[in-house]
């Protein structure tokens, strides 16, 4: 298979034909395509029809997503030593494809991207020595959709050291990996922090500066105007920013303790001042998570234990993270009325894992692994208080009563599973009385209208602590 103009218009055609809505002509075209695929040149053609700025755009993308689709089913030679791809075909798509996908429109750099990252899988680095050296060499062309485009392939090929199991082989490739790379991304940020404080003024400048960055800690404080949205719902470039900050950081915090010791006082002051400004709107959501999940992570290391041992440390924590983000919002409240049966669910099995509640309820057990009992003292009074409030008023004061259950139940579980619900539980927290004074009543309520949100709770705990309740309590 030649790469001419005529076949390339004889493929282009076959392309449009897969996008036809008449199923007999896109299954011919289809099945044409498995045909040729094993011709030699067929992949280099894919990408020389992608490349023509001639051929309409639709063909274009069409063409990368079958580029894509063919090396996820043949770049991998199979276990008994098949290669469906002939040597020549491998050694012209891995000069061709990196500075194809860079210069190409982002619908088509993203089909791109995802290629090269299913052959790095495969090749890097052993076969593909000289990936890292282009990529890197485009962090110079100054042109942010060239390094959007870097920095999304980089991403997408170094992820999988997050949960490959431990070998000689992957330290090789991650140190390769740091001695090549490392230091050519330090550089962009210093750089790009820089545009960004040029550009501090210019929201179209900024827009695509921030879209770079997977960033650095100077940014956790900043708060551009022009970059901030009326958007109650959907997280802007700032938010995500800040989210990717804090779960790079808590990585940080998890996996290099001795290195990252130095810096962490200042991230962990930074972090707190962001969660004690950012707003209830939804936008923030997995802003606050990550945050408060950073914290966590810090809080369960035992060499981090002087950050949070002081009593009104704990106390600040209780009133201005965790129970400011239990609080049951008027958002929750019209998702629990669109599908009451669904948050249910979600709730008790655990699925809610990117909320604010969650995580709050994450760090209060992560807390506790070091001081339960100071942990359940202070946390009690605010409990206490809570349960007062509700007392006086119930119509009014209901999501008191809804933090506090959330509340009493992070204290009280130390372990837990799906299958068998909670197996450890705090010996400091007394979960039969509190059952008896302040679930049974909801559960007996037969008035289902009245405050079913409670009522999903005093399931969610009965369920939570269901080999820990006696029977005599339940009958």
């Amino acid at each position: 298979m030649e790469i001419t103009d005529s076949n390339t218009t004889t493929l282009a055609g076959y392309l449009r034909e897969t996008l036809t809505p008449d199923a007999t002509s896109r299954r011919t075209a289809e099945k044409f395509l498995e045909q040729v695929e094993v011709n030699q040149n067929y992949a280099v053609l894919l990408l020389h029809l992608v490349d023509k700025a001639d051929i309409d755009m639709v063909i274009r993308v069409a063409g990368a997503v079958v580029f894509k689709n063919y090396v996820k089913r043949n770049w991998a030679i199979t276990e008994d030593g098949t290669d469906k791809i002939h040597p020549d075909d491998r050694k012209n798509v891995k000069e061709l494809v990196v500075g194809l996908m860079l210069r190409s429109p982002e619908q088509i750099q993203k089909q791109l991207s995802d290629a090269v990252s299913i052959i790095g899988r495969e090749d890097f680095p052993a076969r593909w020595p000289n990936l890292l050296p282009e990529m890197i060499n485009h962090f110079q062309s100054g042109d942010f959709h060239v390094i959007n485009g870097v920095l999304r392939t980089a991403h997408s090929l170094f992820k999988r050291y997050r949960y490959e199991f431990k070998s000689q082989e992957l330290w090789t490739e991650i140190k390769h990996v740091l001695d090549n790379f490392a230091k050519p991304l330090t550089d962009l940020f210093v750089a790009t922090m820089e545009l960004a404080k040029t550009h501090a003024n210019n929201p179209t400048a900024l827009k695509v500066i921030f879209s770079s960055l997977v960033l650095i800690s100077k940014l956790l404080t900043a708060d551009n105007k022009v970059l901030q949205t009326e958007e109650d719902e959907e997280a802007g470039l700032l938010e995500q920013v800040k989210s990717q900050i804090c779960d790079n950081v808590g990585l940080y915090a998890q996996k290099y303790d001795e290195e990252f010791q130095k810096y962490l006082p200042g991230f962990v002051t930074a972090v707190w001042h962001l969660l004690t400004t950012t707003g209830p709107q939804v936008k923030y959501d997995i802003l606050v998570s990550n945050a408060i999940h950073f914290l966590s992570s810090v809080a369960e290391r035992p060499h981090y234990k002087q950050l949070f041992e002081d009593t009104n440390v704990l106390s600040s924590i209780c009133e201005k993270v965790i129970i400011p983000n239990m609080e049951f919002r008027s958002s929750d409240e019209e998702l629990f009325e669109d599908n009451p049966e669904e948050y249910v669910r979600k709730d008790i099995e655990g699925s809610d894992v990117d909320t604010r509640r969650r995580a709050a309820c994450d760090l209060v057990r992560a807390l506790s692994k070091f001081f339960e009992e100071k942990i359940t003292q202070t946390f009690s009074q605010y409990i206490t208080a809570m349960l007062g409030m509700y007392a006086k008023d119930p119509v009014k004061n209901w999501k008191n009563k809804d933090v506090a259950l959330y509340l009493v139940t992070s204290m009280a579980v130390k372990a837990q599973t799906a299958k068998l619900g909670t197996t450890q539980t705090s010996a400091l927290v007394n979960i039969v009385d509190f059952f008896r004074e302040y679930v049974i009543p909801d559960l007996q309520n037969t008035n289902f209208r009245e405050v079913p949100v409670l009522k999903a709770d005093a399931i969610k705990y009965y369920m939570v602590f269901r080999n820990q309740l006696p029977k005599e309590v339940l009958l």
